[in-house]
């Protein structure tokens, strides 16, 4: 059956994953031509829903099984009295098996295939049958001039299964690819659907089981989990006589010369979050400023570590390195929270400092590095983060054995123990200057208040992500600070206060 981004499975599967699956299905009595038409149909009719007054399809296909789902799709629209072509890449007699047999069907209701070429006039919906999810390396011509044309050519653009040159397993740009206005997707939903530079390719995602014998679904391993209302964490109602005492101290320790705001923006998330008590170690000129935004947290003007050891006796979790900066004071002040048996989140200059060796990162940490911190971190380019955000967050949290929270489009949420959750939302306004340190302050309220780094990490990301695309409705010109209300009101819809 259909589903869309409000109901989607939370399973997230590799290509080979997806692949096995389907091997089995068909070992279990469901015949693959079978499971070609069934995509064919569920593609059929997202086209027709999306698309509702257009008459004319070209398909593009190539000569593997995504081929074959094409060919498939055009005898449907054929035989609903569309004007309908093929325009093959590649040739149709290397096409085998099932796909061989959809190529016949279509031929058989007098659909047009033709050879594609850079002349080649496309018209209508342009359907993209090429590639499908058993690309491997980089696109080869002429894949590469037809996945550039249908991107030039202005037309609507839907995909099968997903778009062609956008890796299922990463979700990275394999040199070009598709980008369409609809993807509909089979059996399993891949990984790369949802992070990387899925978000500019995909457009909107239809997922189609096919049937799929749930049985057999259920009892598949999966490579991650996608972050939906349904399956996130949440905190414990309070009691009515609950007190301060019951829901942590969070200290945050940064705010260096000039970086006085990002401390008290992750001080203001925390509070806004539940924590019991929030107190800020920062420099003396910030304290005043501070206090006057807000005066529920405790603000101590910090000259050197020593004048920390106090504070480090009375919290209960630590957040590090927000405005921190990379000179003497910062690193003292870092040398001295790494010392500490608490449950910690590090940010930031928190992260470079961690990367250059200046210091080891204590046990139980939460680390939440975007990519060119994850890059340092790893002693790799961004671009070999990004050509592989799944398994980057894997090596942070294994090399590290902390909670990783990989930041971008698609934030992945890694443990040390093999776990990877992604969240798919998120709005562009986020592009903006603060909200880093605004997720830091969410994460550590939650482990203030009895969350464990994993789900605390999971729930922050979901409410960060989901507050953004409130948020940032409105365009363009979105301030970190106003997150904060619509971070807060989620969670009190995801996790109600009160018994």
């Amino acid at each position: 059956m259909p589903h869309t981004k409000d109901d989607f499975p939370d399973a997230l599967y590799s290509a080979a994953q997806v692949r096995a699956l389907d091997a089995q299905l068909i070992a279990a009595g469901t015949t693959g031509f079978e499971l070609m038409q069934r995509a064919a149909r569920a593609t059929w009719r997202a086209i027709v829903r999306h698309w509702p007054d257009a008459s004319e399809l070209t398909v593009l296909a190539g000569h593997g099984n995504n081929a074959g789902d094409g060919y498939l799709v055009a005898t449907l629209a054929r035989r609903a009295g569309w004007s309908v072509r093929v325009l093959t890449v590649g040739e149709p007699r290397r096409l085998q098996g099932d796909a061989a047999n959809a190529h016949a069907e279509a031929v058989a209701v007098g659909v047009p295939v033709e050879p594609w070429s850079d002349e080649s006039d496309l018209r209508g919906v342009l359907l993209d049958a090429l590639l499908g999810t058993g690309l491997s390396g980089e696109v080869r011509e002429p894949y590469v001039r037809a996945i550039d044309t249908i991107n030039v050519s202005g037309l609507p653009v839907a995909a099968v299964d997903i778009p062609s040159g956008l890796c299922a397993d990463t979700g990275r740009v394999l040199g070009t690819a598709v980008t369409a206005d609809l993807t509909v997707t089979f059996i399993g939903l891949k990984l790369g659907l949802f992070t990387g530079d899925a978000a500019d390719r995909v457009g909107e995602l239809i997922f189609n089981d096919l049937h799929a014998d749930p049985d057999i679904v259920e009892a598949a391993p999966a490579t991650a989990r996608l972050l939906q209302p349904a399956n996130l964490p949440g905190l414990t109602p309070r009691a009515r006589t609950s007190h301060k005492g019951k829901f942590g101290h969070v200290l945050l320790i940064g705010g260096d010369r000039g970086f006085g705001g990002a401390i008290q923006m992750s001080a203001e998330s925390a509070l806004r979050c539940g924590a019991g008590m929030v107190s800020m170690a920062t420099r003396n000129e910030h304290v005043s400023a501070a206090l006057t935004r807000l005066p529920e947290v405790m603000v101590q003007g910090t000259h050197s570590a020593n004048q920390l050891m106090g504070l480090l006796e009375q919290v209960s979790v630590l957040v590090v390195g927000p405005g921190l900066g990379q000179a003497a004071w910062g690193r003292s002040l870092l040398s001295a929270a790494a010392n500490a048996l608490l449950p910690q989140v590090w940010d930031a200059d928190a992260l470079n400092l961690l990367s250059s060796g200046a210091v080891s990162l204590p046990a139980h940490c939460v680390i939440t590095p975007h990519p060119g911190e994850a890059a340092r971190l790893l002693g790799i380019s961004t671009a070999q983060v990004q050509a592989d955000r799944p398994a980057a967050a894997h090596a942070l949290s294994k090399q590290y054995a902390a909670t990783v929270i990989l930041k971008g489009a698609g934030s992945l949420i890694a443990s040390p123990d093999g776990r990877l959750s992604v969240c798919s939302q998120g709005h562009p306004a986020m592009a903006t200057a603060g909200l880093g340190d605004v997720l830091a302050g969410v994460v550590g309220a939650l482990l203030a208040q009895g969350m464990d780094g994993f789900d605390a990490a999971c729930l922050a990301v979901w409410l960060h992500a989901n507050a953004g695309a409130q948020a940032g409705q409105s365009g363009r010109g979105l301030a970190a600070t106003d997150l904060i209300p619509a971070i807060r009101q989620l969670l009190e819809e995801h996790s109600p206060c009160l018994k």
